[in-house]
């Protein structure tokens, strides 16, 4: 079955540059327009995914204003669309108003197809892969509600949270700071037969020793100095709702015992109080640490760790989940624009390389005030590699030859939809644009692997 051909919307007023980039991009499915409405009427027709613009358009000899009407309607009518504006040889000015209105990119007169189809070509690549940001996005990608991933490690871990959610097992989360465990925890109570009552939450690690165990406990009237009114705990204030212990692993040694007392009989002890409170309440718990290499030190308790750890998952770190990192940059971007009111703002093919390469030791929470940052600092409407600070590392020189810059592009493409897809022949083709037997080709020419 023969690939059917990208749509490619050429807006040139002249008749023999018309016929030139049909020539030289006779791998698209080419249409022409030479005004402003022949462009709008073409745009509604074949939904390009790129559109070429001259800005000299008629009926304004050697001016720019029509073409930027134009420019602002198509980003009106088409905003995933990518403008790719075409000016003069010296006019920089009108190419950088035109990037700082949402264009893509420019390149001037004269034409040179070679430097063209680079551009166009990139351009396509970057409507893919926001288009698949857009679709795992809508579809929230992963079974838990608010989790956004494509990830296959990070998808087991949300397919666990769902099939535990239903019971009341206590439910242990492991891993690095920054890696979404109280989101997950609070998709876990979002998903259970608790979701009407109260989600609580306390950070272990954040009340010094001596507080902690009155806002777990509560306490009576008079139970110390300062204590006016019988107040009651964390514990009790999530009574038929879930707890959540963050940093569960920092829990001082006579709390944790305390903590096993309720534990074992689900009733509670205010702080100078003499009743006994019953208490239904799930708990969810989260660590940074190893708790058995503490268990061996004596710093936590193991019957404890036993009680807690009725379900373990282990939350994998950003670094290890595939995809992700870039997944959460673009979601963060819109999310922070819209608050920042920076309207249509996306990230540059090299800030989603930079993103992609770092190792992320803050795991999400770093990738998240990044962003943020850049959001607000950034100037033009696209997000810079520059704009977010990364270190940069030392890589192989590009090549200059122009068939080996396409080839090893295309072969990076290849290998990142292929990770993507997890080795998925079929996904991988469908995420590239291409038939499955192109995507055979590639490989044995690429030399990869293929894997089934």
């Amino acid at each position: 079955m023969t690939e059917p051909r990208r749509s490619l919307l050429v807006i040139e007023d002249d008749p023999a540059l018309q016929t030139q980039m049909k020539w030289a991009f006779d791998g698209y499915d080419v249409a022409v327009a030479s005004d402003f409405d022949e462009a709008i009427a073409q745009l509604r027709r074949v939904e390009p995914a790129v559109v070429t613009l001259d800005l000299g358009l008629p009926p304004e000899t050697g001016g720019v204003r029509e073409g930027f009407r134009t420019l602002s309607k198509i980003l009106e009518l088409a905003p995933n669309t990518k403008v790719i504006v075409v000016t003069g040889q010296h006019d920089s000015a009108n190419a950088r108003r035109a990037v700082t209105l949402g264009a893509y990119d420019f390149f001037a007169k004269p034409f040179d197809a070679a430097v063209v189809s680079l551009i166009i070509d990139r351009a396509f690549r970057m409507h893919d892969l926001q288009a698949e940001n857009r679709r795992l996005l809508k579809a929230h990608a992963g079974p838990a509600d608010g989790i956004l991933t494509g990830a296959p490690e990070m998808l087991s871990v949300c397919r666990m949270i769902e099939k535990v959610a239903a019971t009341d097992a206590t439910v242990l989360l492991l891993g690095e700071s920054g890696t979404g465990k109280e989101l997950l925890a609070r998709a876990l109570h979002e998903s259970s037969n608790r979701d009407k009552k109260r989600f609580v939450a306390i950070n272990c690690a954040a009340i010094p020793d001596t507080l902690l165990e009155s806002e777990l406990f509560g306490y009576e009237r008079g139970a110390f100095t300062g204590a006016t009114k019988q107040t009651p705990g964390r514990i009790e204030t999530a009574n038929h709702g879930t707890l959540f212990l963050d940093e569960i692993g920092d829990l001082p040694a006579a709390l944790q015992a305390k903590l096993l007392r309720f534990l074992q009989e689900r009733m509670i002890e205010r702080l100078g109080g003499r009743e006994e409170i019953p208490v239904d309440v799930r708990i969810v718990c989260a660590t940074h640490q190893n708790l058995r290499d503490r268990i061996a030190t004596g710093l936590f308790r193991e019957d404890l760790f036993y009680r807690l750890a009725e379900i373990v998952v282990t939350v994998p770190p950003l670094r290890d989940r595939a995809g992700d990192a870039a997944l959460l940059a673009h979601a963060f971007v819109r999310r922070f624009a819209d608050e920042q009111k920076r309207g249509r703002l996306g990230l540059s093919d090299e800030a989603v390389s930079a993103i992609e390469r770092h190792r992320w030791p803050g795991n999400v929470r770093e990738l998240q005030n990044l962003i943020k940052r850049a959001v607000i600092l950034t100037d033009g409407p696209m997000i810079q590699a520059s704009d977010l600070g990364l270190e940069t590392t030392s890589g192989e020189d590009e090549p200059l030859n122009l068939r080996e810059a396409r080839e090893g592009a295309e072969r990076r493409e290849v290998v990142r939809a292929l990770a993507r897809a997890n080795g998925h022949l079929s996904k991988a083709a469908d995420l590239l644009g291409i038939s499955r037997p192109t995507l055979y080709d590639l490989l044995n020419r690429f030399g990869l692997r293929k894997q089934d």
